[in-house]
């Protein structure tokens, strides 16, 4: 086991509460690798929806599709850094600007949620500002299993005297401060080879984001985080799952499926090309036979014969049974890892589908059947100047970067200072440089 700062990958300073500020961010998927810059500007008159405090304005989008990745992580590092160059550089003709550091998702890496719980003697006087950051650094100074990076760790709730689930306890009195910590973590192998491809193109990374909590960022609506909703984010190689409760992520987790997944079963099951299996599942796919689909045919060209020349013609219910299995799959792993996390209760009675794959012609009413929930797609919400193409759930994860600056300074991270104070540089001159990168 090592010390957490070990596995603790780059954290984001705090926005500048007075002015705009330009974000660029880096999506990084099995089929699209998306580059967006955004400017987030203060609100004056109070958030419009939970949790922001800056409008968020896209200048520029770029996406490619994308290469040399599978399952979210880098097999291909050529590939990918061509992806990863092309998408910024569209990204930064359309805006008339120069990334030079960008926010990145995470799905690869297993994806992981761990639960400490932290409590400090506070001798029945009324908690102070000290004591929360004493709370905050005993929760924050567990061990990192060999092998595992840190990408989030979240304060979920106070408690004081065995009365848990306190937001503020500022104030209050009792003999012991408690703290709920949620820590979010991925195999460090993906995450620094990821990181390294991004740092070959001449990039930065500043903070890297788990794919399931960005989505959730942009796609929830007024108090679904608050009553408890399940996130379900069905990206090409992967589907991630976040669940909030009380307004705070509680639970992370992924399983390598993804609608990549049901493109090659087609191109394997009706001996086509993959470019021509995805689009059969984009114009005839879905997940419930009828009548129709039996008289239905739909043209399929065999592999190594020029497309359209010669083709065959099988019946859409063959696709369909040929889609619906892996689905059905995909959706009863999400059922059985929620159940098995403990967190199925107060995730609520809700479920959010979002990422690209999800947009299978009745996907919403299978998973409502098979999870047991009411269920809803989401789309990315509260941006102005996103392209109609983007305004959909594939773009979720990638808008819910822009938002994530406004959330970063709930985590605590107090094992990383501490290493900063024990190198011997907090003299002066160092205590006035970090005010000056952390408020300006």
């Amino acid at each position: 086991m090592k010390k957490m700062p070990h596995g603790v990958t780059p954290r984001l300073k705090p926005l500048p509460p007075k002015r705009a500020i330009d974000i660029s961010i880096l999506d990084v998927g099995t089929t699209k690798i998306g580059c967006l810059i955004g400017r987030l500007r203060p609100i004056e008159t109070g958030p419009f929806l939970p949790g922001r405090t800056h409008r968020i304005e896209v200048l520029g989008i770029g996406h490619q599709r994308s290469r040399g990745i599978k399952a979210g992580a880098v097999v291909d590092m050529e590939a990918a850094e061509q992806s990863i160059r092309l998408a910024v550089d569209a990204a930064e003709r359309m805006a008339d600007a120069r990334i030079e550091s960008l926010i990145v998702t995470v799905s690869a890496g297993r994806l992981s949620s761990e639960h400490y719980h932290a409590t400090v003697p506070v001798h029945g006087r009324p908690v102070s500002e000290s004591d929360i950051q004493r709370v905050l650094g005993a929760g924050s100074s567990h061990v990192v299993k060999p092998g595992r990076s840190v990408l989030h760790s979240i304060p979920v709730g106070y408690a004081l005297e065995g009365a848990r689930g306190i937001r503020d306890p500022r104030g209050m009195v009792g003999m012991e401060l408690g703290l709920d910590m949620h820590v979010v973590t991925a195999d460090a192998a993906p995450v620094r080879n990821l990181m390294l491809c991004i740092e070959r193109c001449h990039l930065s990374v500043q903070t890297l984001v788990a794919a399931p909590y960005a989505s959730g960022l942009s796609v929830l609506a007024d108090d679904e985080a608050e009553i408890g909703v399940t996130l379900v984010d069905m990206g090409g190689g992967t589907t991630t799952v976040a669940s909030f409760s009380r307004g705070q992520f509680v639970h992370a987790d992924a399983i390598a499926l993804g609608g990549h997944h049901v493109t090659l079963d087609i191109a394997r099951g009706l001996s086509t090309t993959i470019d021509h299996a995805e689009r059969l599942k984009t114009l005839h796919a879905n997940v419930f036979p009828g009548m129709s689909s039996e008289n239905e045919m739909i043209d399929i060209t065999p592999v190594g014969e020029p497309d359209g020349e010669i083709a065959h013609h099988v019946p859409k219910s063959q696709l369909i049974r040929i889609v619906k299995p892996r689905v059905e799959e995909t959706l009863e792993l999400v059922r059985d890892r929620l159940r098995a996390s403990g967190h199925a209760n107060e995730a609520g009675k809700r479920v959010v589908l979002t990422g690209g794959a999800c947009q299978l012609t009745g996907l919403g009413e299978l998973a409502a059947k098979i999870l047991g929930r009411q269920v809803r797609v989401g789309r990315p919400l509260g941006i102005k100047g996103l392209p109609e193409a983007a305004k959909g759930p594939s773009f979720a994860a990638a808008v819910g970067l822009l938002v994530y600056p406004q959330r970063a300074a709930e985590e605590h991270f107090d094992p990383v200072r501490r290493t900063m104070r024990s190198t011997g540089t907090n003299g002066y001159f160092s205590r006035v440089g970090q005010w000056l990168k952390e408020s300006f």
